[in-house]
């Protein structure tokens, strides 16, 4: 298995270009979780507080030897804040309370987890998050969900942009606008539900499946591969060792072009997920 690109960010920090997501792993099985990934080569994990598994995230660095030292300085480390503790004085007790439950002294990225434009808040907690970063207990500032216009309001009112936005995107919503957005302000895209939760493993009437088998490659590993070719950060989720392996191992071989473009031609109008208009997550 080759080793993982990294991208760098903005803000002069190296992120690896894959990682492991845990939304929706119980806390009591994350621990297990995280530690196979550590074993087989992840060095990038992305918790939230609203997953409700932080303690299972820690617990699982704590074992592994990945909470402080050498160790620690190799892990990427992103959690993100609960959206009911926005705010500047909310964002700075949750954020004691998160690096408490993830065991560690830092994290690698802090998050604003949905932009919630009915009740916009996040000017107070950006100013939360930049007291963090002049503290050394967060290294990279990160949004979630934002579209083009919470961006743009977020640099109006604090002078910056973040170093990653994190959304949802896969070969079915593939976000064009928000993409060359952040492409243009030099803030990199991550993606979670980078297979649409596994439905666009059948998308386009078998397109998908028909380049995995010229490649002697899974569906899975096609569509990842895609999102890495593009640049992109993924996040995949995986409970089970041998499909982290798998999720891992993409660097032994290319798209062809017109495949590549193929993928690209499955673009839909339908998310998988919430609208970031309307929706708040905890």
């Amino acid at each position: 298995m080759d080793s993982v690109a990294s991208i760098a960010l903005s803000d002069g920090m190296n992120i690896p270009q894959i990682g492991l997501g845990v939304l929706r792993v119980p806390d009591g099985e994350t621990a297990s979780v995280v530690e196979s990934a550590l074993r087989i080569g992840y060095r990038h994990i992305d918790t939230a507080a609203g997953y409700g598994n932080e303690g299972g995230v820690g617990e699982g660095l704590e074992h592994s030897g990945f909470s402080g030292g050498e160790r620690r300085g190799s892990l990427w480390l992103t959690t993100k804040l609960r959206d009911s503790e926005q705010g500047f004085d909310k964002a700075l007790r949750a954020f004691d309370r998160q690096l408490s439950l993830l065991r560690t002294d830092y994290v690698d990225m802090y998050m604003i987890h949905w932009p919630t434009p009915f009740d916009w808040r996040s000017d107070e907690v950006w100013r939360a998050f930049v007291r963090l970063r002049g503290e050394g207990r967060v290294r990279s500032l990160g949004v979630c969900n934002f579209l083009p216009e919470h961006l743009e309001r977020l640099h109006r009112q604090t002078g910056e942009y973040p170093s990653v936005n994190q959304i949802e995107l896969h070969p079915t919503w593939q976000q064009r606008e928000v993409t060359s957005y952040c492409a243009a302000h030099h803030i990199a895209v991550e993606a979670y539900s980078p297979m649409a939760r596994g439905a666009d493993l059948q998308a386009g009437d078998g397109t998908i499946e028909r380049i995995a088998r010229r490649h002697g490659v899974s569906p899975a590993q096609v569509i990842l591969r895609w999102h890495i070719e593009n640049g992109t950060i993924i996040i995949p989720k995986s409970v089970h060792p041998d499909r982290q392996r798998e999720n891992l191992d993409l660097f032994g071989f290319s798209l062809e072009a017109g495949e590549h473009a193929e993928i690209d031609a499955l673009d839909g109008p339908d998310r998988a997920g919430h609208d970031p208009m309307t929706f708040s997550y905890a």
